[in-house]
């Protein structure tokens, strides 16, 4: 189990800042099984479905945050990674539904190697599965819109060798 957020880095700034505008220094992460379907999690949070993400914490590195969050969000595994986007411009400036104002780096990674038995439902998760991507309008629920666009700046990357800046 993770850090509260009461107890974990931003929430600790976010009680020293109030309602200023904070950088928020995060992960996310694509897992495909070896069908090519996309592990989506259901967070528990908003409901939507999204890839295994959150925030890097102090003494951590960004590529630990995503093994992490992926292990928290799902109980799986992650031995590989790979940096494929920067999503940070002021388009990613916005407020969370605790009306909490940021600014969003977030950095997503592409698992190369993983390993364990996906957990469904975990302390952030109400839900996982691997979905194939004809499939996302299927879910109960809405997609978060960094799903379609995590996955063409992936297919970007895979097509150019290229790490993606937005």
């Amino acid at each position: 189990m993770g850090l509260s957020w009461a107890d974990s880095y931003l929430g600790q700034l976010r009680a020293l800042a109030g309602d200023r505008t904070l950088l928020f220094i995060g992960a996310r992460s694509v897992i495909r099984d070896d069908d090519g379907r996309i592990l989506l999690v259901k967070r528990s949070d908003n409901g939507q479905w999204a890839f295994p993400a959150g925030a890097m914490e102090l003494g951590e590195s960004i590529a630990d945050c995503a093994i992490r969050e992926v292990w928290e969000e799902s109980g799986l595994t992650v031995t590989d990674v790979t940096l494929f986007a920067l999503f940070s411009g002021p388009e990613y400036i916005g407020t969370n539904m605790y009306g909490d104002r940021y600014q969003v780096f977030s950095h997503a990674f592409r698992v190369d190697a993983w390993s364990g038995d996906l957990a469904r439902v975990t302390d952030e998760t109400l839900d996982a599965r691997f979905v194939a991507p004809d499939e996302f309008d299927a879910l109960d629920d809405r997609v978060t819109r960094s799903v379609p666009e995590t996955l063409a700046a992936l297919a970007e990357y895979e097509r150019g060798g290229k790490v993606i800046l937005r």
